[in-house]
């Protein structure tokens, strides 16, 4: 008989609700972080995310996410979760906690191709993400698939959707290209500054809050001494984490440039929140120091790196922070998963499961999204016209800004 657990239901949904509050989080970053005249745009955007995330993850998604099916896709359930079994908190709840994991993987999408994509044609991308490539990669680690057959651990989702949307944003930056003015003819990145960092920076505070709900809340369960020490585990490895790359952007950023940056010091701790997402539950304190340090180190590198070199204009770093930081965070558990990992005697069977893991996700989220975005740049046309772009997004696309005088 099955025996439904009031608190584990009541945590669960205030974890819900917390993972839902990042969503003004991501959307205060990406309107803080870019410009005012496509703010109305990107608020519009986030709502379409969650919204959109929210109808066809019942409506499809989460049947082929968490459906028998077989190792590569779970079940075709259209309109219909039943097939999924109460356990110890109603089938109703798990789907709602799940449902805000499929509107993060798409809102991360959202900020590297920012300021100069089309309004229609990014509800068609966030359509495709929530019903088709989200859910059958996460299929494979969370739904009983391949991945998770062999070993391969993501707590709460460093792979299956930082990881995923991080690969996804890559290809749409890489179809739309830069921004207008972004690079100069020899080739030089101009800095093209976000119009409130106040905003930012209060968008990374609701999203570090959030991730206290988005982690711990995935143990699914607060009752008993169990469960109740691995949430409080979860969330000091989870703040740890952040703290250590946030201080190790600001001093990083200090002697590369002088001065410490606020808007890199905002991703660095994003980025450390990242990376301890997949073993959050598997790594000692010290470990998600370690972890956050690397983070913060990662993504400030990676960011110059695709500005600089690659000239891929991701005007939020959604591809640093969220693609290589959940690409290294992954593998962190490789090696500091206090059961299993390579620096714990474990050996490199369980390191060469995360990296195989890595591998599949990012080569079916690239692939897919790269596929996507050619496709609807052919058939709709996947960026604004030049003149919209120079003169902002939200009059032409919405017929409103978001700043009036």
């Amino acid at each position: 008989m099955i025996t439904i657990s009031g608190l584990d239901t009541v945590w669960v949904l205030l974890a819900s609700m917390l993972v839902f509050f990042m969503q003004p989080g991501f959307a205060l970053v990406e309107a803080g972080f870019t410009r005012s005249k496509n703010s109305a745009n990107i608020l519009m955007k986030n709502f379409v995310d969650f919204m959109v995330g929210t109808v066809l993850f019942w409506m499809l998604g989460f049947a082929l996410m968490h459906g028998s099916g077989n190792g590569f896709i779970g079940s075709w359930n259209l309109f219909d979760f039943s097939f999924y079994p109460d356990t110890n908190i109603p089938k109703e709840c798990f789907l709602i906690f799940q449902t805000m994991f499929c509107a993060t993987a798409a809102t991360i999408v959202s900020g590297a191709m920012a300021e100069r994509t089309k309004f229609s044609t990014y509800i068609v991308i966030s359509i495709i993400i929530s019903v088709l490539i989200y859910p059958i990669e996460g299929h494979w680690v969370w739904g009983g698939g391949w991945l998770s057959q062999m070993g391969f651990h993501d707590f709460v989702g460093s792979a299956v959707v930082h990881t995923c949307g991080g690969s996804i944003a890559l290809a749409g930056a890489m179809v739309l290209g830069p921004r207008i003015g972004k690079y100069a003819k020899n080739g030089r990145s101009l800095a093209i500054p976000g119009h409130n960092l106040a905003l930012g920076a209060l968008g990374v505070f609701i999203l570090w809050m959030g991730w206290f709900g988005f982690n711990p809340g995935s143990q699914l369960a607060a009752d008993g001494t169990v469960n109740a020490t691995a949430i409080s585990h979860v969330f000091c490895t989870t703040n740890m984490a952040a703290a250590t790359a946030g201080i190790t952007t600001l001093f990083f950023t200090w002697i590369l440039y002088g001065k410490p940056s606020l808007s890199l010091v905002c991703n660095g701790i994003l980025a450390g929140l990242v990376g301890i997402t997949a073993g959050c539950d598997l790594v000692s304190m010290p470990g998600a120091a370690i972890i956050g340090i690397f983070c913060g180190l990662a993504m400030t590198g990676s960011v110059t790196l695709f500005d600089h070199i690659f000239h891929i204009d991701d005007p939020v770093g959604a591809i640093s922070v969220h693609g290589v930081c959940g690409i290294l965070g992954t593998l962190g558990v490789g090696l500091f998963a206090t059961d299993g990992g390579l620096l714990y005697g474990g050996g490199f069977h369980f390191l060469g499961v995360q990296a195989l893991g890595v591998l599949a996700i990012v080569a079916w989220a690239f692939c897919l999204g790269w596929i996507m975005m050619k496709v609807l740049d052919k058939t709709m046309c996947i960026r604004v016209d030049p003149r919209i772009e120079e003169e902002g997004l939200d009059i032409y696309e919405h017929g409103e800004t978001a700043y009036n005088s």
